[in-house]
C-alpha cells in the first residue's frame, strides 16, 4: 500500500463524479431538443437522456491476485466510468400542431429527460464530489502531520 493510494482513490472518484455532473448538465440543456439526431429513415429524433455507469477499477489480472496474496495490494484502485448509455424509455408525445416537428396527428415527440430526475442525479453527484474532496483534505492533513513529526 502506497502513501498516496487513498489520494489516488479519491482523485478517481472526483474525475468520475465530474463526468457524471457534465452528463447531467447535458441532459438538462437538451430537455427541449426535438432534433438531436437523424435515424436510418432520415427523420429527426429527439435527444435521448444519457446515463453514466460507474465500476471499481480493481483488476482481475494475475498480478492483482498476487499482490493481494502477498499483502502488498492497495485494495481498491478507485472508481471509473464503465460506460455512458442512452435511456431507451419512450419519448413523451406533446400536442402541438403548429410545431414544425409535429407528426400527422399534431403530436411532437419530446426528449425523455425528466428535470426532477436530473436534479436528483446532480445533487447526488455533487454530494459525492464534496465527500471525496473532504476525504482528500483529511488525507492531506494526515500526511502533513506525519511529515512534521518526522522533522
Amino acid at each position: 500500500m502506497t502513501i498516496f493510494s487513498s489520494l489516488n482513490t479519491s482523485a478517481s472518484a472526483l474525475t468520475a463524479q465530474r463526468l457524471r455532473m457534465d452528463v447531467v448538465s447535458s441532459n438538462i440543456a437538451n430537455a427541449e431538443t426535438t432534433r438531436a439526431t437523424i435515424d436510418e429513415d432520415g427523420d429527426y429524433v429527439p435527444y435521448r437522456r444519457k446515463m453514466v455507469s460507474l465500476e471499481s477499477q480493481n483488476t482481475n489480472s494475475f498480478s492483482s491476485f498476487l499482490e493481494r496474496a502477498q499483502g502488498s495490494s492497495t485494495g481498491s484502485k478507485g472508481v471509473r466510468v464503465s460506460e455512458i448509455t442512452e435511456d431507451e424509455s419512450e419519448f413523451q408525445l406533446v400536442y402541438s400542431p403548429t410545431s414544425p416537428d409535429a407528426n400527422e396527428e399534431g403530436y411532437v415527440a419530446m426528449p425523455n429527460v425528466d428535470p426532477l430526475k436530473e436534479m436528483t442525479d446532480l445533487i447526488s453527484a455533487t454530494r459525492s464530489y464534496e465527500a471525496n474532496v473532504t476525504a482528500m483534505n483529511a488525507t492531506k492533513g494526515m500526511l502533513q502531520k506525519a511529515l512534521e513529526i518526522g522533522k
